[in-house]
């Protein structure tokens, strides 16, 4: 959905992104991290044509965004950190007027009245923008860059000096978007709630990708294994070694940690084979690395 080849772009003395080459896939959430001044906020402005790198390609749902940054935004949706919304105007005028200059081919009232219903907003319709919370002027926001109903919507810092609640509420949100088909590149510091909907994350640091991982829908091939007994019993040992796909065994107590080469079925027969052992296990369970844990480990790799 998202190709990005050998981009490069420059600031005055300073090079921002330096032969930044990706691929996001369809219907995904990537999670876009990296420390301040990565590069992360020059990044989504070049895939969204509003910045001419100094050279590569960009291509949005198989269109050239450096060469057709017009036709490209027919197919985008972009949510700057610092967003603009007409105070003075109502919920019902904001997301009419977004939907005429985002040349949507809907008729204007009834786009307005499907975005407001899909973000929660329609009670508020005739309320002034002005009045509204921190969370709902960041849901009108967000209509604007979907009313015209891209198929990619980039968002910068979107979770930004929202309470937690009205952030649980962005999650939800993000996660209908991709149930409705829509791709998503999200950027932001609260890592903890991008891996609560984030399916890929992409690590910039320095103006250069360092990685891209998926973090759902693909079961990795080697898990980690968390096994707790009710005592130290040595007989677990034989266990472990008549399986081939166990290996950097590690045992603290009561606890046994190691590495399962396999897929769920193999998971199976380990606790299986422990059960029929007649070993007292206690709980036994995959280690999940969350985002932060994933990120942190991007960062530290040389």
């Amino acid at each position: 959905m998202i190709n990005v080849n050998g981009l490069v772009f420059e600031y005055p003395g300073q090079r921002a992104l330096d032969d930044v080459a990706f691929t996001i896939r369809a219907n995904s959430v990537t999670a876009l991290v990296g420390p301040n001044g990565a590069g992360k906020t020059t990044l989504m402005r070049c895939v969204c044509g509003l910045e001419k790198p100094l050279s590569g390609a960009v291509t949005v749902d198989g269109i050239d965004v450096i060469t057709e940054p017009r036709l490209s935004h027919e197919r985008l949706g972009y949510l700057s950190d610092f967003f603009g919304l007409y105070d003075a105007l109502s919920v019902r005028q904001v997301l009419m007027h977004a939907a005429s200059a985002n040349g949507s081919r809907r008729n204007l009232a009834d786009a307005a009245a499907t975005t407001a219903a899909r973000l929660g907003l329609s009670d508020r319709l005739e309320q002034r923008v002005g009045e509204l919370s921190r969370g709902l002027r960041q849901r009108v926001a967000i209509g604007q860059a979907i009313i015209h109903e891209p198929k990619v919507l980039i968002l910068d810092e979107p979770a930004s000096g929202l309470d937690p609640e009205a952030r649980h509420d962005l999650a939800e949100l993000f996660r209908t978007l991709q149930k409705d088909g829509m791709t998503l590149l999200v950027s932001s510091h609260i890592l903890a709630e991008l891996g609560a909907y984030a399916t890929d994350m992409l690590v910039i640091r320095g103006g250069r990708i360092i990685e891209q991982r998926t973090l759902k829908d693909a079961a990795p091939l080697t898990r980690e294994i968390v096994v707790e007994l009710t005592d130290t019993d040595d007989a677990v040992n034989a266990v472990f070694d008549a399986f081939d796909n166990v290996s950097n065994i590690r045992r603290d107590g009561r606890r046994i940690r190691c590495a399962l080469n396999g897929d769920d079925d193999a998971q199976h027969r380990l606790l299986r084979a422990l059960i029929e052992a007649d070993i007292a296990v206690v709980s036994f369970a995959t280690l999940e690395r969350d985002l932060q844990q994933s990120y942190l480990e991007s960062m530290q790799a040389p």
